[in-house]
This record gives structure tokens, C-alpha cells and sequence, in this order.
């Protein structure tokens, strides 16, 4: 059976008392140095780990968080996973990673559970338009801050400005002289794909230009879906001279059905994703795209969502919009 040393098992060996060792390792009351070497080399001769829970409750902190995302499998959350995980050990915290695949009762589940761990606060990579249980938690000052999406309400989120990137994305099509520009979307319920429709609508509507509605599929998500997006358009015998794909996935995808049907990119249709995923450039033709900074996106809400648990007050909510860069490659 395995034995676990307790402060006391150090205690005994040093010679002195449990609080004494206590307040020698915490290092806020000073005890002599005799007294503390003794207690240090019982440490290490019994190689004895302070309890961190213990520690934590007499601080008011577990030094753990949670960070929701829909789903490791995007590519797109790796990056962000790993910004937030390097500046929450910079800070001494531990992530708990959870994936919900875009349920919410999966996602509640997530958050009950969390809380009663005592995570020090959350970081929701899910939100939308149906997430009154992140609202909840804000009103009962409970540590949040929203990471790739936000919400109709002001909460602390870092986001990338998608109505911007989406704009750019479209008006570089339109420079390039396309005029039936076909619109491969995500789920309007979330405020990211939204945004993204608002841009792409802004951009005609600057130059006068009408829009065809038929040539806009809303709901897309992943590259099968967006293959079949575009297969469906294909079939309709709808025409267009350029696609918008709101994520490369959608756009890797629509391309897939483009050249089966022998339509040539960019000769025939120029096409545009967003994301910059690693394998952007490597497919044929590579991928011009709204290049978004995950990683960052990630750290910042981080360094956020520390500065939240460790005020003393409750802090004006702060949206970080970041912006996307256009990566011109060989599809436009």
C-alpha cells in the first residue's frame, strides 16, 4: 500500500510542531533559521509535497480553472488551448480541459462539477445566443471570460473583430472583380458567424451591390458539411465566381466539390477561408484566408481571467477585439 507523508510525519522528524513546519514552508511568518533548516532537510528526506488543495482553502484558491471548448477536434483549439494553458502555468494554475460538442445540458454538466471542485474561475469557448448559465454565473460573480465568441451582453471576452475580417475577406473578392460571390456560413446562434454575415453584407452594400440570398448557406460546420454546401449550390446550377467559406474546414471542403466538377481555382472560382490552419498552405492550391491569432486569443483571455480572481473588487467588463490578418495565397 502506497504511503502518503503528512506535515506531521515531517513535524516529528524535525522536531517541532505541525504549524511550526506550516509556517516555514509558507514562507509569511518568519521562524529561525536553525528552525527551518531542520524542517527543510525533513522535507527533503521524506520528500514531502505541501498538500495544494490545503493550501488552497486557506487562501481562498484551488489554482485551477476550466476552459469549455465545443471541440478539441477543431483545429482551431489546440492553439487556443495552449495560450491559455502556458500563462496559467506562468501563474501557477492548472486547466481542466472540456469538450461539450455544442450541448448544453453536456456543457451545465461540465459547470456544476467544476464548481464543485472549486475551480477559481472558467473560460467558455461555446457561448451563445442560449448560454443563460454563463450569465448566471456572472451574476453571481462567479470568474468568467469568453474566449472566440461573446455574447449580446457585455462580458469580459477576447475575440477576433469578424465583422472586419469578413468585410476584408469579401472585398478582396470584389477587387478581384467577382461579382456572385457564394457564402458558406456557420450557425447564425453564434455571434461569430453572425458577424461574419454582417461583414460579407456590408461589403456589397458599400459598392451597391445586390445579393443573391440562394447562394448563402447558413449552418455549416466542418469540412463534409461544407463539401456538401457546395455540392448543393453545384447542383442547384446556381452560378457564382467566388466562395467566402466562414472557416478553412468549410473552405477545404467546398473546394474538394469545386474540382470534382472540374471547375478550375482561382481560373474559375476564387475561394476564401478563414482561420489560417496549418495545412492552408499546404493543400493544392493553397488557401488565401483571414489569418486569425488563436494562440494570443488564448493567453489573453488567461492573463484576464487571473486578473478577475485576484481583484478585490468586481471589474468592468472588457471585450478584447484582435484583429485578422488576410493571407493572400494561390485560391484568389
Amino acid at each position: 500500500m502506497l504511503e502518503i507523508t503528512t506535515i506531521n510525519d515531517v513535524a516529528r522528524l524535525a522536531g517541532v510542531s505541525a504549524s511550526t513546519v506550516s509556517r516555514a514552508l509558507s514562507g509569511r511568518i518568519p521562524v529561525d533559521a536553525e528552525t527551518k533548516q531542520r524542517v527543510l532537510e525533513a522535507v527533503q528526506q521524506l520528500n514531502y509535497c505541501p498538500n495544494a488543495l490545503a493550501k488552497g482553502l486557506k487562501e481562498g484558491k484551488t489554482y485551477t480553472v476550466g476552459l469549455i471548448i465545443p471541440n478539441i477536434r477543431n483545429p482551431i483549439f489546440p492553439a487556443v488551448a495552449r495560450g491559455v494553458e502556458d500563462v496559467a502555468r506562468k501563474h501557477g494554475y492548472t486547466v481542466i480541459l472540456c469538450n461539450t460538442d455544442e450541448s448544453i445540458p453536456v456543457e451545465m454538466d461540465y459547470v456544476n462539477k467544476l464548481q464543485k471542485r472549486w475551480v477559481d474561475g472558467l473560460i467558455f469557448a461555446t457561448a451563445t445566443s442560449k448560454s443563460s448559465h454563463i450569465l448566471q454565473l456572472v451574476k453571481e460573480e462567479f470568474p468568467v471570460v469568453l474566449l472566440v465568441r461573446k455574447m449580446e451582453m457585455l462580458l469580459d471576452a477576447v475575440v477576433v473583430n469578424n465583422h472586419m475580417a469578413a468585410y476584408n475577406a469579401t472585398s478582396l473578392l470584389l477587387r478581384r472583380g467577382c461579382r456572385k460571390i457564394a457564402l458558406i456560413n456557420g450557425n447564425p446562434e453564434v455571434n461569430v458567424y453572425r458577424e461574419r454575415l454582417e461583414g460579407f453584407i456590408e461589403a456589397h452594400r458599400e459598392l451597391g451591390l445586390a445579393i443573391n440570398e440562394k447562394l448563402i448557406t447558413q449552418g455549416v460546420s466542418g469540412a463534409r458539411e461544407g463539401y456538401n454546401a457546395c455540392k448543393a449550390i453545384l447542383q442547384e446550377g446556381l452560378a457564382f465566381d467566388a466562395l467566402f467559406a466562414t472557416s478553412d474546414r468549410k473552405a477545404m471542403g467546398s473546394m474538394k466539390a469545386l474540382k470534382e466538377k472540374g471547375i478550375r481555382i482561382p481560373e474559375d472560382v476564387k475561394v476564401i477561408g478563414f482561420d489560417d490552419l496549418d495545412t492552408t498552405e499546404m493543400i493544392d492550391p493553397p488557401l488565401t484566408t483571414m489569418s486569425q491569432p488563436t494562440y494570443e486569443m488564448g493567453a489573453k483571455a488567461m492573463e484576464r481571467l487571473v486578473k478577475i480572481i485576484n481583484s478585490k473588487k468586481r471589474l468592468k467588463p472588457l471585450v478584447e477585439e484582435l484583429e485578422a490578418q488576410l493571407v493572400i495565397r494561390s485560391t484568389t
